[in-house]
C-alpha cells in the first residue's frame, strides 16, 4: 500500500464504521484493521467519507481578462470536499455540439484540478446536432440538457420530446429546466410594464406555479416515450408533488435541489436592490415553509441529489456595467465551495438527514445516476477520492476566505458546523489543513456510460 487513512469513522450511504483505509495506485484496496508500516494520515476523531460528486456547475472556460477561473473554480470544489464535478458546456445555435465538447475536452485538461465531466446543453435541434448526439453519448458524456424558457436557450416542447426518445435510444438522459415560458414571459413584461424592475420583482414574476406546471409537462414527455429524466434545481413543493407521483408509479424520473433552496429564503429579496441582486437566481428563492418540503423529500429518497447549480457571477462587473433592473441582472450565484458543508450543517447538525443519507446525496447518489461507476463510495475497487471530514469545526463563511472565481457568496456571514481537512483525489492529497497541494491539470476526464434506463 502507498498510504493508509488510519483511525477513522468511514461513512458510506449504507453505514458508518471503524476502519483503516488502505490505497495503492490511486485506488482503495483494503478496509480493515491495517499494518501500521505505511504511511499513514491520522483521521482519529474525524469522518472518512468519498469525494464528493457536484453535478451541476457553471464552470467557465478561461479568457484573457480571467485565465484562472477554471482551475480556480476546481480548486474551490476541492477545498469544499468535492472530488468530481460535472459542468454543463453550451452548445452554440447553430454550431455543433460535438465541436463544442472536443472544445472544452482540450482547455479543460490543463486547468482542472478536480476530475471533471460534461453535459452538453442542446439549444439547436438541427439535422446535424441530432446527428452528434449518439456520437457524443459514445465519447462518454451521455448526458443533455434542454432548457424550457429563455430566449436564448429555450428549445420547444416538440424538440425536446425528439430529445427524450433520441437520448434514451442511445443510453443517455435529458436533464431539464423546468419553467412554463408563457407564464414567465407574462409575469416579466407585467412587472416590467409597472416600472418594477427591482430584484425582487424577479421571484414574483416567477412563481411556484411557473415551476410546478414545466416539471409535470417535462415529466409526462418523458413517460410518453419511456426516457429517464433529471429534474434539475428543484425549489418548492407544488413541483415535488409531481416528481412523487411519478417516482411511485415507479418511472425513472430524478431530481435534485440546491443549497440554496434548503437554507435561504424569499426574505433576500427585501434587503437593499444592491445586496438583494446577489439572490437573482432561477427559480427564485422560495417561501421559508418550502424548506421542510425539500429536507423530508431528500430523507425520504424523493429528491436523490443535491447540486451547487454554481454559477461564478462577478457582482462588481454587473455594477460597473449598470445592470440593475432585474430582467438584465445576470441569473445565478456560486456554491462550489459552500455546498457540503451546508448540507451537512443544515442537514445533519440540524437533524434533518443521517450522516450516511447526508454522504448519499452529495456523493453516492450523483455518481450512482451520471455513470461514474469508481467515484462516491469507500469501497474496495473505487478511486481512493476521500475527504477526511472535522466535525468539530465551526467556521464563518467569508468571501474573502473562499477560493471561487466569484467576488461574492450568497452564504455570507453564515456560520457552519463540520469542514474538510483534508481531501484526497485518487490517492494523492490536494487539500491538506487549509493548503491546496495538489495540481493544476491533475484532474482526469471522467468517461461515463449509464445504467439507468426509462
Amino acid at each position: 500500500m502507498d498510504l493508509v487513512i488510519r483511525g477513522g469513522t468511514v461513512v458510506t450511504a449504507g453505514g458508518s464504521f471503524q476502519a483503516d483505509v488502505g490505497i495503492a495506485h490511486g485506488e482503495i484496496v483494503d478496509l480493515g484493521e491495517l499494518a501500521d508500516d505505511v504511511p499513514s494520515i491520522d483521521a482519529t476523531g474525524r469522518f472518512v467519507l468519498p469525494g464528493a460528486v457536484d453535478v451541476h456547475t457553471h464552470l467557465r472556460l478561461p479568457t484573457m481578462d480571467a485565465p484562472d477561473r477554471l482551475y480556480q473554480d476546481t480548486v474551490a470544489a476541492a477545498f469544499g470536499g468535492t472530488t468530481t464535478v460535472l459542468t454543463f458546456i453550451e452548445q452554440p445555435r447553430g454550431g455543433s455540439p460535438l465541436e463544442t465538447l472536443a472544445t472544452w475536452r482540450q482547455e479543460a485538461a490543463p486547468e482542472a484540478a478536480v476530475d471533471y465531466g460534461f453535459h452538453v446543453i442542446l439549444t439547436d435541434v438541427s439535422e446535424r446536432a441530432l446527428a452528434e448526439v449518439p456520437q457524443i453519448i459514445a465519447a462518454g458524456c451521455p448526458t443533455f440538457k434542454g432548457f424550457m424558457v429563455y430566449e436564448d436557450l429555450r428549445i420547444d416542447d416538440a424538440d425536446l420530446l425528439r430529445l427524450f426518445r433520441l437520448t434514451a435510444g442511445h443510453g443517455g438522459m435529458m436533464m431539464v429546466h423546468c419553467e412554463n415560458r408563457v407564464l414567465l414571459e407574462d409575469g416579466i413584461a407585467r412587472h416590467v410594464a409597472a416600472g418594477e424592475t427591482a430584484p425582487k420583482f424577479h421571484a414574483l414574476s416567477r412563481p411556484p406555479l411557473v415551476e410546478a406546471e414545466a416539471t409535470y409537462r417535462a415529466i409526462c414527455m418523458a413517460r410518453s416515450v419511456k426516457a429517464p429524466l433529471y429534474v434539475v434545481h428543484l425549489s418548492c413543493k407544488e413541483a415535488l408533488h409531481h416528481v412523487r407521483e411519478a417516482k411511485a408509479l415507479g418511472l425513472a424520473i430524478f431530481a435534485e435541489t440546491c443549497p440554496h433552496y434548503l437554507t435561504l429564503s424569499e426574505d433576500r429579496y427585501e434587503a437593499p436592490d444592491d445586496e438583494a441582486a446577489r439572490y437573482v437566481i432561477s427559480p427564485p428563492l422560495r417561501a421559508r415553509a418550502q424548506h421542510e418540503h425539500l429536507w423530508n423529500a431528500i430523507a425520504a429518497g424523493q429528491l436523490d441529489c443535491v447540486g451547487s447549480d454554481h454559477v461564478p457571477r462577478t457582482r462588481s462587473d454587473e455594477r460597473a456595467k449598470g445592470l440593475t433592473r432585474f430582467v438584465d441582472i445576470p441569473n445565478g450565484a456560486p456554491g462550489i465551495e459552500t455546498r457540503v458543508p451546508l448540507v451537512y450543517d443544515s442537514g445533519v447538525i440540524g437533524g434533518e438527514l443521517s450522516l450516511e443519507r447526508f454522504v448519499d446525496v452529495v456523493a453516492t447518489a450523483p455518481a450512482t445516476l451520471f455513470g461514474l461507476d469508481r467515484k462516491g463510495a469507500v469501497e474496495v475497487g473505487h478511486d481512493a477520492d476521500l475527504v477526511i471530514w472535522d466535525p468539530d469545526r465551526d467556521w464563518e463563511i467569508r468571501q474573502e476566505s473562499l477560493h471561487h472565481s466569484a467576488d461574492f457568496t450568497p452564504y455570507e456571514g453564515r456560520r457552519v458546523r463540520g469542514a474538510p481537512s483534508h481531501v484526497l483525489l485518487r490517492g494523492k492529497e490536494i487539500v491538506s489543513d487549509g493548503r491546496f497541494v495538489g495540481q493544476r491539470g491533475g484532474g482526469h476526464f471522467q468517461e461515463r456510460k449509464l445504467s439507468v434506463r426509462g
